[in-house]
């Protein structure tokens, strides 16, 4: 590859950061797309899971889009004193539009209970949902033995960190989707030093983009060493 630079510089006012357009499609993510094609689910769920970065949170943007899903975070759910579900503190309404639930690892005991109430009244309206967290049920300590075997009953997909080629295009599209202009000798050594996981490139990029704006500099392998020297392999 030569050392050009590389300016790869998309509208972010146009585009939805979380769109279909947008995914990177590979086969490290193929099983979580099979299942989400899907028109059913067994029983109604499905819960992806996957290391950070690997595109699970992106996958639930875009099929609560694609399916008018009801989406929120896991530590946003609670019931009230009259056992109303709530999400932020406002009623979940009746109906039988999908729910989408992020970051479920964590949850409090209090959460767990409203968990179990949503999942047995969107199974008794005919209601999907669609779950997210980094470890499946099976891997998962829970404190009500019915939402145990309920959620271990659910059918689960798992996201793989990104092959090779699929980390190299990640790695080119959110250096593009924060604008940045990098040399392309830059980029291809990140790639090389990197650990491979898709975590590792969305906070090198995001460091990257950080110590860039605040020095208003070029960003330039002698200040990638800088700042990612706890992400970096060491030199051959």
């Amino acid at each position: 590859m030569t050392d050009a630079r590389v300016q790869l510089v998309l509208d972010l006012q146009q585009d939805r950061p979380f769109s279909a357009e947008r995914f990177i499609a590979g086969s490290s993510n193929a099983s979580a797309r099979a299942w989400l094609a899907r028109a059913r689910w067994p029983e109604g769920r499905l819960w992806l899971w996957g290391p950070a970065g690997t595109g699970k949170s992106h996958l639930l943007h875009v099929w609560a889009q694609q399916n008018g899903a009801v989406q929120f975070e896991a530590a946003a759910l609670s019931c009230d004193a009259d056992g109303a579900l709530l999400v932020a503190g406002q009623k979940l309404e009746p109906g039988v539009t999908p729910f989408v639930i992020d970051h479920l690892e964590g949850l409090e005991q209090e959460q767990e209970v409203a968990l179990l109430h949503l999942l047995n009244r969107a199974h008794a309206a005919g209601r999907r949902v669609l779950m997210a967290s980094r470890h499946p049920p099976a891997r998962r300590f829970f404190h009500l033995p019915d939402l145990a075997s309920r959620l271990r009953a659910t059918m689960t997909a798992g996201l793989e960190e990104p092959e090779d080629e699929l980390r190299a295009t990640l790695l080119l599209s959110l250096m593009a989707e924060r604008q940045l202009v990098v040399p392309q000798s830059v980029t291809d050594w990140l790639w090389r030093q990197l650990p491979r996981t898709g975590e590792a490139l969305v906070r090198a990029v995001n460091r990257l983009d950080d110590a860039a704006m605040k020095r208003g500099s070029a960003i330039s392998r002698a200040l990638a060493m800088e700042v990612l020297a706890d992400l970096l392999k060491e030199e051959d």
